[in-house]
């Protein structure tokens, strides 16, 4: 092969390798975000590359630089890489919103579109101290390493913990008004917590609380999602109601412990969906039992709450409110909220390992990471109803 044919063919290699590089932020190629500015080749199997960052001080531009360096050391004929960073003009960052945005000049929220295909459970409940937060993320945690694309917006203004029951240390990242929320274990999170310093208080009230919820909906760019999920604070306050009116077509996810007084007030929580016109896709039951070392389950709060809400919620509402399932009592899934750690995913990795969390010999099946893994892949395969849909595809 001469050699303008093989210095082409490998610069066509260098070129696909490159296409496989993505932005960790935007989870889109360099290629296709116009964020890959040269490539250069030299006789010795040397490669230049020159990539635009969106900011100068991108917190992520060590990991694009060494991922763009992993992807061409598997190419075979390249010896070295040299991979120089520069930035965006003002004009290259309008162009890479635009095509981000589709085209759409105007700021709206992409989930009320007609065409979207995301799915977004508004997570709820009457009172605080059920574990809402924990059972959310735990969800989002599992369906997203079902494959799915997944996002949180953490909507508990004043009671913020997602972050931290993620891990999640770093602000977000800044685009001019474009904001591109952080990724842990593959979900892409907004909370008011990123913007605060230290553990201060967020003291707003209604109008200050919409306005911030609507910014994370509109200026947030969370891509393409299959599923978003809202961790709500407790009660029918404000947020309840922007939420109702933000996104019209959210459902609610309705969180509770087995204690008739927490039923009570999640009774009252899922039924102000006949007020915002949401559905209420079902109640699943926290902290149901604990299983104590002979194999007894011993009810702490009682029992029958989560049955209780679904059968009465059901009746107010008209059509079947089901119970999702009953998440026990779980030392494990405390753990892995004060560790960052989902506990359904490190109980996974633990059993990849050849043992269960918080269980050396004979695993259970009784798990708060096992039954929040089986509500996981109940609600992301439920059936999606397309009716009015645009799906992007034309005739030939």
């Amino acid at each position: 092969m001469p050699v303008s044919e093989s210095a082409s063919a490998l610069e066509a290699q260098v070129r696909r390798a490159l296409d496989t590089v993505q932005d960790p932020e935007l989870r889109r190629p360099i290629t296709e975000l116009g964020m890959l500015k040269d490539v250069r080749l030299d006789a010795e199997g040397g490669v230049s590359v020159d990539v635009l960052l969106t900011i100068a001080g991108c917190p992520l531009r060590e990991t694009i630089t060494a991922d763009v360096e992993r992807a061409l050391a598997a190419v075979p004929g390249v010896n070295t890489v040299d991979v120089n960073l520069d930035v965006m003009t003002p004009e290259q960052r309008n162009a890479l919103k635009d095509r981000l945005r589709g085209g759409d000049p105007v700021r709206t929220i992409p989930f009320n579109r007609p065409d979207s295909l995301t799915r977004v459970y508004a997570v709820a409940s009457g009172k605080g101290g059920v574990g809402k937060s924990s059972v959310t993320v735990n969800l989002a945690a599992a369906m997203a390493s079902l494959g799915l694309r997944v996002g949180i917006v953490d909507a508990d203004v004043h009671g913020f913990s997602v972050p931290g029951l993620l891990g999640i240390t770093r602000p977000p990242t800044r685009v001019d008004e474009m904001i591109l929320p952080p990724v842990a274990y593959g979900i892409k999170t907004i909370s008011i917590g990123m913007f605060v310093d230290g553990n201060q208080p967020v003291a707003w009230r209604g109008p200050m609380l919409h306005r911030a919820l609507e910014q994370f909906l509109t200026d947030v760019y969370f891509g393409d999602l299959d599923v978003l999920f809202l961790d709500l604070p407790p009660g029918t306050g404000d947020i309840a109601i922007s939420v109702g009116q933000l996104l019209p077509g959210s459902e609610i996810l309705l969180v509770t412990t087995p204690q008739s007084a927490a039923a009570d007030v999640a009774e009252r929580a899922g039924s102000v969906a006949r007020q915002t016109g949401q559905k209420v896709t079902g109640v699943i039951e926290n902290m149901s039992w604990l299983a104590l070392p002979g194999g007894e389950r011993l009810e702490v709060f009682g029992s029958g709450g989560g049955a209780a809400v679904s059968g009465r919620l059901g009746e107010t509402l008209g059509y079947p409110v089901p119970l999702l399932g009953s998440i026990p009592l779980d030392v494990a899934l405390r753990e892995g909220g004060d560790g960052g750690l989902p506990v359904v995913l490190a109980d996974a990795e633990a059993t990849a390992a050849g043992h269960s969390v918080g269980a050396e010999e004979n695993p259970r099946e009784d798990t708060a990471a096992t039954e929040l893994r089986r509500i996981a892949r109940e609600l992301a395969h439920r059936p999606r109803g397309l009716a009015g849909r645009s799906l992007g595809v034309s005739p030939v």
